[in-house]
Protein backbone atom coordinates (compact mmCIF):
# COMPACT_ATOMS: atom_id res chain seq x y z
CA UNK A 1 0.00 0.00 0.00
CA UNK A 2 1.33 3.51 -0.73
CA UNK A 3 2.01 6.22 2.08
CA UNK A 4 -0.62 7.81 0.41
CA UNK A 5 -3.56 5.34 0.53
CA UNK A 6 -2.33 4.59 4.12
CA UNK A 7 -2.46 7.55 5.34
CA UNK A 8 -5.81 7.98 3.63
CA UNK A 9 -6.78 4.76 5.43
CA UNK A 10 -5.03 5.94 8.44
CA UNK A 11 -6.57 8.92 8.64
CA UNK A 12 -10.62 7.77 7.59
CA UNK A 13 -10.44 5.35 10.43
CA UNK A 14 -9.52 7.74 12.78
CA UNK A 15 -12.04 10.03 11.34
CA UNK A 16 -14.53 7.50 12.89
CA UNK A 17 -13.31 7.48 16.24
CA UNK A 18 -16.88 7.92 17.71
CA UNK A 19 -19.07 6.65 15.25
CA UNK A 20 -20.94 7.83 12.48
CA UNK A 21 -20.24 10.28 12.64
CA UNK A 22 -25.37 -6.24 39.56
CA UNK A 23 -25.54 -6.41 43.08
CA UNK A 24 -22.16 -6.87 45.01
CA UNK A 25 -20.35 -5.74 48.57
CA UNK A 26 -19.88 -2.22 47.95
CA UNK A 27 -16.13 -0.91 47.76
CA UNK A 28 -14.87 2.28 48.22
CA UNK A 29 -13.53 4.00 45.47
CA UNK A 30 -9.77 3.02 46.29
CA UNK A 31 -10.50 -0.81 46.63
CA UNK A 32 -12.29 -1.28 43.26
CA UNK A 33 -8.91 -0.71 40.71
CA UNK A 34 -5.56 -0.15 39.99
CA UNK A 35 -5.51 3.92 40.76
CA UNK A 36 -3.59 5.95 38.12
CA UNK A 37 -2.93 9.67 38.78
CA UNK A 38 -2.00 11.68 36.11
CA UNK A 39 0.77 14.50 36.51
CA UNK A 40 -6.22 20.27 32.25
CA UNK A 41 -8.90 26.53 28.42
CA UNK A 42 -11.00 28.76 26.63
CA UNK A 43 -14.39 29.81 26.67
CA UNK A 44 -17.79 28.85 24.45
CA UNK A 45 -21.47 28.42 24.46
CA UNK A 46 -23.81 26.41 22.70
CA UNK A 47 -26.98 24.23 23.04
CA UNK A 48 -27.50 21.03 25.42
CA UNK A 49 -30.51 18.90 25.82
CA UNK A 50 -31.60 16.80 28.68
CA UNK A 51 -32.86 13.63 28.69
CA UNK A 52 -35.66 14.17 30.35
CA UNK A 53 -38.41 16.79 32.46
CA UNK A 54 -37.81 15.92 35.86
CA UNK A 55 -35.83 12.87 38.20
CA UNK A 56 -38.96 9.97 38.27
CA UNK A 57 -41.76 10.53 41.26
CA UNK A 58 -40.90 14.70 40.84
CA UNK A 59 -44.12 14.84 39.15
CA UNK A 60 -42.38 16.31 36.10
CA UNK A 61 -40.65 19.31 36.76
CA UNK A 62 -37.01 19.84 38.56
CA UNK A 63 -37.16 21.09 42.07
CA UNK A 64 -36.11 24.68 42.42
CA UNK A 65 -34.28 24.37 45.89
CA UNK A 66 -30.35 24.59 44.68
CA UNK A 67 -27.54 22.41 45.38
CA UNK A 68 -29.08 18.87 45.45
CA UNK A 69 -27.05 16.05 46.49
CA UNK A 70 -26.44 12.61 45.00
CA UNK A 71 -27.86 10.89 43.08
CA UNK A 72 -26.30 13.37 40.95
CA UNK A 73 -27.47 13.63 36.75
CA UNK A 74 -25.23 12.09 34.50
CA UNK A 75 -23.59 13.54 31.41
CA UNK A 76 -22.54 11.14 28.52
CA UNK A 77 -19.55 13.18 26.68
CA UNK A 78 -19.13 12.29 23.10
CA UNK A 79 -15.61 11.59 21.51
CA UNK A 80 -13.63 13.24 18.42
CA UNK A 81 -16.23 13.30 15.76
CA UNK A 82 -19.05 12.93 17.99
CA UNK A 83 -22.53 14.93 17.73
CA UNK A 84 -25.91 14.71 19.74
CA UNK A 85 -27.87 14.07 16.94
CA UNK A 86 -26.05 13.69 13.64
CA UNK A 87 -26.97 16.17 10.74
CA UNK A 88 -30.49 17.26 12.89
CA UNK A 89 -31.10 13.79 12.44
CA UNK A 90 -33.15 12.95 16.47
CA UNK A 91 -33.01 8.99 15.38
CA UNK A 92 -28.90 9.03 14.92
CA UNK A 93 -27.61 9.26 18.47
CA UNK A 94 -23.98 9.21 19.86
CA UNK A 95 -24.54 7.36 22.27
CA UNK A 96 -27.35 5.20 20.30
CA UNK A 97 -29.99 5.17 22.40
CA UNK A 98 -28.66 5.19 25.76
CA UNK A 99 -30.17 8.28 27.22
CA UNK A 100 -33.85 7.55 25.93
CA UNK A 101 -33.39 4.15 27.62
CA UNK A 102 -31.72 5.15 31.28
CA UNK A 103 -34.33 7.92 31.48
CA UNK A 104 -37.08 5.95 30.91
CA UNK A 105 -35.55 3.86 34.22
CA UNK A 106 -35.88 7.35 36.29
CA UNK A 107 -32.44 8.81 35.44
CA UNK A 108 -31.51 12.20 34.63
CA UNK A 109 -29.02 12.09 31.58
CA UNK A 110 -27.69 14.89 29.52
CA UNK A 111 -25.95 14.52 26.25
CA UNK A 112 -24.38 17.96 26.02
CA UNK A 113 -22.49 18.21 22.18
CA UNK A 114 -19.28 20.27 22.02
CA UNK A 115 -16.74 20.96 19.20
CA UNK A 116 -16.67 17.64 16.93
CA UNK A 117 -12.90 18.52 16.10
CA UNK A 118 -11.22 20.17 18.39
CA UNK A 119 -8.26 20.06 21.57
CA UNK A 120 -9.72 19.19 24.95
CA UNK A 121 -8.66 22.49 26.38
CA UNK A 122 -11.47 24.02 23.66
CA UNK A 123 -13.44 20.96 23.87
CA UNK A 124 -13.53 21.19 27.63
CA UNK A 125 -14.09 24.87 28.42
CA UNK A 126 -17.46 23.86 26.19
CA UNK A 127 -18.12 21.27 27.78
CA UNK A 128 -18.22 23.26 31.24
CA UNK A 129 -20.53 25.57 30.08
CA UNK A 130 -22.93 22.81 29.15
CA UNK A 131 -22.75 21.74 32.86
CA UNK A 132 -23.16 25.07 34.29
CA UNK A 133 -26.70 24.96 32.15
CA UNK A 134 -27.52 21.84 33.45
CA UNK A 135 -26.92 22.62 37.17
CA UNK A 136 -28.65 25.46 36.75
CA UNK A 137 -31.47 23.90 35.48
CA UNK A 138 -31.34 20.72 37.67
CA UNK A 139 -30.67 22.39 40.81
CA UNK A 140 -27.99 19.89 41.67
CA UNK A 141 -24.50 20.49 43.06
CA UNK A 142 -22.60 18.35 40.59
CA UNK A 143 -22.58 15.87 38.10
CA UNK A 144 -21.27 12.25 36.98
CA UNK A 145 -19.41 12.18 33.52
CA UNK A 146 -19.27 9.14 31.74
CA UNK A 147 -17.14 9.68 28.89
CA UNK A 148 -16.17 8.04 25.15
CA UNK A 149 -12.87 8.10 23.73
CA UNK A 150 -11.76 11.94 23.63
CA UNK A 151 -14.68 12.81 25.79
CA UNK A 152 -12.80 11.70 28.64
CA UNK A 153 -10.06 14.07 28.23
CA UNK A 154 -12.58 16.95 27.62
CA UNK A 155 -14.29 15.40 31.27
CA UNK A 156 -11.29 15.63 32.77
CA UNK A 157 -10.05 19.20 31.91
CA UNK A 158 -13.36 20.15 33.62
CA UNK A 159 -12.65 17.96 36.44
CA UNK A 160 -9.35 19.87 36.46
CA UNK A 161 -11.18 23.65 36.43
CA UNK A 162 -14.09 23.10 37.99
CA UNK A 163 -14.14 20.55 40.30
CA UNK A 164 -16.63 21.91 42.23
CA UNK A 165 -19.04 20.91 39.29
CA UNK A 166 -18.10 17.23 39.34
CA UNK A 167 -18.38 14.24 40.96
CA UNK A 168 -17.01 11.43 39.36
CA UNK A 169 -15.33 10.68 35.65
CA UNK A 170 -15.86 7.24 34.23
CA UNK A 171 -13.79 6.73 30.79
CA UNK A 172 -14.26 4.53 28.40
CA UNK A 173 -11.65 3.70 25.90
CA UNK A 174 -10.03 7.40 26.23
CA UNK A 175 -6.16 7.48 25.09
CA UNK A 176 -5.31 8.89 28.22
CA UNK A 177 -1.52 8.17 27.27
CA UNK A 178 -1.91 9.49 23.36
CA UNK A 179 -2.16 7.09 20.63
CA UNK A 180 -0.08 5.82 17.76
CA UNK A 181 -2.51 6.15 15.12
CA UNK A 182 -2.23 9.70 16.04
CA UNK A 183 1.77 9.54 15.46
CA UNK A 184 1.65 7.96 12.40
CA UNK A 185 -1.17 10.40 10.78
CA UNK A 186 0.39 13.55 11.69
CA UNK A 187 3.51 12.40 10.02
CA UNK A 188 2.08 11.04 6.71
CA UNK A 189 0.59 14.61 7.00
CA UNK A 190 3.32 16.87 8.11
CA UNK A 191 3.37 19.92 6.26
CA UNK A 192 1.16 22.11 7.93
CA UNK A 193 0.01 24.38 4.75
CA UNK A 194 -1.84 20.67 3.75
CA UNK A 195 -3.24 20.21 7.23
CA UNK A 196 -5.08 23.67 6.88
CA UNK A 197 -6.34 22.96 3.60
CA UNK A 198 -7.68 19.62 5.06
CA UNK A 199 -9.08 21.36 7.78
CA UNK A 200 -11.07 23.87 6.19
CA UNK A 201 -12.29 21.06 3.57
CA UNK A 202 -13.82 19.09 6.36
CA UNK A 203 -15.02 22.57 8.27
CA UNK A 204 -16.55 22.86 4.62
CA UNK A 205 -18.05 19.73 4.89
CA UNK A 206 -19.31 19.23 8.11
CA UNK A 207 -20.61 22.66 8.68
CA UNK A 208 -24.31 21.24 7.66
CA UNK A 209 -23.82 18.78 9.84
CA UNK A 210 -22.69 19.44 13.42
CA UNK A 211 -24.14 22.99 14.77
CA UNK A 212 -20.91 23.31 17.18
CA UNK A 213 -18.27 23.93 14.03
CA UNK A 214 -16.66 27.07 13.98
CA UNK A 215 -13.83 29.09 12.77
CA UNK A 216 -11.51 27.75 15.24
CA UNK A 217 -12.77 24.00 14.42
CA UNK A 218 -9.62 21.97 13.99
CA UNK A 219 -9.07 17.94 13.44
CA UNK A 220 -4.87 18.61 13.65
CA UNK A 221 -5.65 20.10 16.94
CA UNK A 222 -6.87 17.05 18.42
CA UNK A 223 -4.48 14.49 16.69
CA UNK A 224 -1.70 16.99 17.72
CA UNK A 225 -2.77 16.52 21.70
CA UNK A 226 -3.53 12.50 21.17
CA UNK A 227 0.45 12.09 19.82
CA UNK A 228 3.14 11.58 22.13
CA UNK A 229 4.47 15.01 23.43
CA UNK A 230 1.02 16.58 23.10
CA UNK A 231 -0.19 13.80 25.53
CA UNK A 232 2.86 14.09 27.47
CA UNK A 233 2.17 18.02 27.85
CA UNK A 234 -1.67 17.62 28.36
CA UNK A 235 -0.93 15.04 31.66
CA UNK A 236 1.41 17.05 33.10
CA UNK A 237 -1.10 20.04 32.82
CA UNK A 238 -4.57 18.39 33.87
CA UNK A 239 -3.95 16.48 36.90
CA UNK A 240 -6.24 14.64 39.00
CA UNK A 241 -8.55 16.38 41.46
CA UNK A 242 -8.38 15.29 44.86
CA UNK A 243 -12.17 15.48 45.44
CA UNK A 244 -13.40 13.65 41.93
CA UNK A 245 -13.53 9.98 41.51
CA UNK A 246 -11.96 8.62 38.61
CA UNK A 247 -12.69 5.01 37.08
CA UNK A 248 -11.36 3.82 33.60
CA UNK A 249 -12.62 1.27 31.20
CA UNK A 250 -10.68 -0.53 28.04
CA UNK A 251 -12.16 -2.33 25.35
CA UNK A 252 -10.56 -4.96 23.27
CA UNK A 253 -11.05 -6.74 19.80
CA UNK A 254 -10.48 -10.55 19.22
CA UNK A 255 -7.08 -10.65 18.76
CA UNK A 256 -6.51 -10.91 22.54
CA UNK A 257 -8.36 -11.66 25.84
CA UNK A 258 -6.81 -9.32 27.78
CA UNK A 259 -3.39 -10.13 29.84
CA UNK A 260 -2.11 -7.73 31.75
CA UNK A 261 -3.05 -4.65 30.05
CA UNK A 262 -6.71 -5.36 31.30
CA UNK A 263 -5.89 -6.65 34.53
CA UNK A 264 -7.89 -4.59 37.74
CA UNK A 265 -7.13 -4.90 41.17
CA UNK A 266 -10.44 -6.27 42.35
CA UNK A 267 -12.73 -7.94 40.25
CA UNK A 268 -15.71 -5.49 38.58
CA UNK A 269 -18.69 -8.14 38.21
CA UNK A 270 -20.48 -6.83 34.88
CA UNK A 271 -17.44 -6.70 33.15
CA UNK A 272 -15.81 -9.69 34.61
CA UNK A 273 -18.36 -11.90 33.44
CA UNK A 274 -17.45 -10.96 30.00
CA UNK A 275 -13.28 -12.19 30.59
CA UNK A 276 -14.02 -14.83 27.97
CA UNK A 277 -15.98 -13.12 25.55
CA UNK A 278 -14.64 -12.08 22.06
CA UNK A 279 -15.61 -8.81 19.74
CA UNK A 280 -14.69 -9.52 16.00
CA UNK A 281 -13.55 -5.73 14.76
CA UNK A 282 -15.78 -3.63 12.87
CA UNK A 283 -14.30 -3.80 8.96
CA UNK A 284 -13.66 0.05 9.46
CA UNK A 285 -11.06 -0.14 11.92
CA UNK A 286 -9.38 -3.53 10.69
CA UNK A 287 -6.47 -1.35 9.29
CA UNK A 288 -6.02 0.62 12.59
CA UNK A 289 -6.41 -2.30 14.95
CA UNK A 290 -3.39 -4.67 12.54
CA UNK A 291 -1.09 -1.18 13.41
CA UNK A 292 -2.11 -0.96 17.19
CA UNK A 293 -2.21 -4.93 17.47
CA UNK A 294 1.76 -5.26 17.43
CA UNK A 295 2.52 -7.93 15.84
CA UNK A 296 5.33 -10.41 15.40
CA UNK A 297 3.79 -12.52 17.84
CA UNK A 298 2.79 -9.91 20.29
CA UNK A 299 -0.80 -9.51 20.71
CA UNK A 300 -1.65 -5.86 22.41
CA UNK A 301 -5.44 -5.90 23.59
CA UNK A 302 -6.67 -2.62 21.96
CA UNK A 303 -10.73 -1.38 20.26
CA UNK A 304 -9.35 -0.97 16.78
CA UNK A 305 -8.18 2.85 17.78
CA UNK A 306 -7.28 2.71 21.07
CA UNK A 307 -4.92 0.24 23.43
CA UNK A 308 -5.65 -0.95 27.02
CA UNK A 309 -3.22 0.32 28.71
CA UNK A 310 -3.24 3.74 27.19
CA UNK A 311 -7.07 3.88 28.22
CA UNK A 312 -6.32 2.75 31.94
CA UNK A 313 -6.47 6.18 34.33
CA UNK A 314 -7.95 6.36 37.94
CA UNK A 315 -10.02 3.08 39.17
CA UNK A 316 -9.33 1.17 36.27
CA UNK A 317 -12.47 -1.53 35.87
CA UNK A 318 -11.30 -3.49 32.98
CA UNK A 319 -11.79 -4.52 29.55
CA UNK A 320 -14.78 -4.55 27.42
CA UNK A 321 -15.39 -7.07 24.76
CA UNK A 322 -16.25 -4.41 21.96
CA UNK A 323 -14.63 -2.20 19.31
CA UNK A 324 -14.48 1.29 19.63
CA UNK A 325 -18.04 1.44 17.99
CA UNK A 326 -19.25 -1.09 19.82
CA UNK A 327 -18.97 0.48 23.04
CA UNK A 328 -21.57 3.45 22.11
CA UNK A 329 -23.69 1.20 19.92
CA UNK A 330 -22.46 2.15 16.75
CA UNK A 331 -23.24 1.98 13.89
CA UNK A 332 -26.87 2.91 14.66
CA UNK A 333 -27.07 0.16 17.48
CA UNK A 334 -26.40 -2.59 15.50
CA UNK A 335 -25.07 -5.60 17.76
CA UNK A 336 -21.59 -6.33 18.15
CA UNK A 337 -19.65 -9.31 16.34
CA UNK A 338 -21.44 -12.72 16.24
CA UNK A 339 -20.90 -14.55 19.39
CA UNK A 340 -20.36 -11.69 21.55
CA UNK A 341 -23.10 -11.24 24.29
CA UNK A 342 -21.96 -8.18 25.94
CA UNK A 343 -24.72 -5.44 25.20
CA UNK A 344 -23.52 -1.67 25.55
CA UNK A 345 -26.60 -0.47 26.94
CA UNK A 346 -26.91 -2.62 29.89
CA UNK A 347 -22.86 -1.83 30.19
CA UNK A 348 -24.15 1.86 30.70
CA UNK A 349 -26.64 1.05 33.38
CA UNK A 350 -24.40 -1.15 35.58
CA UNK A 351 -21.92 1.87 35.52
CA UNK A 352 -24.33 4.20 37.06
CA UNK A 353 -25.33 1.68 39.07
CA UNK A 354 -22.10 1.05 40.38
CA UNK A 355 -21.79 4.78 40.64
CA UNK A 356 -24.37 5.10 43.28
CA UNK A 357 -23.30 2.62 45.03
CA UNK A 358 -20.13 4.44 45.65
CA UNK A 359 -22.36 7.65 46.60
CA UNK A 360 -22.16 9.39 43.27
Amino acid sequence: MSAGLAGCAIFASWALLAGCGAAEEQLEPWDTGEVITGAGGGSASGGWEGAADGPAGTGGGWPSSAKLGPPYPIVLAHGFFGFEDFAGAGYVSYFYNVKQTLAEGGEAVFTPSVDPFNSSEYRGAQLTARIEQILAETGHEKVNIIAHSQGGLDARVVAHDRPDLVASVVTVATPHFGSKIADIALQLVADERLQDVLDDLLNAIGAPLYDQIGEETSVFASLEQFSTPGIEEFNAKYTDSPGVFYASFGGRTDRARGGRDCTTLAPVPFVAQFDEGLDPVHPLLSLTETILDGGFGESIPNDGLVRARDARWGSFWGCLPADHFDEIGQLFGQSPGEGNTWLYIDFYRAVIERLRQEGF
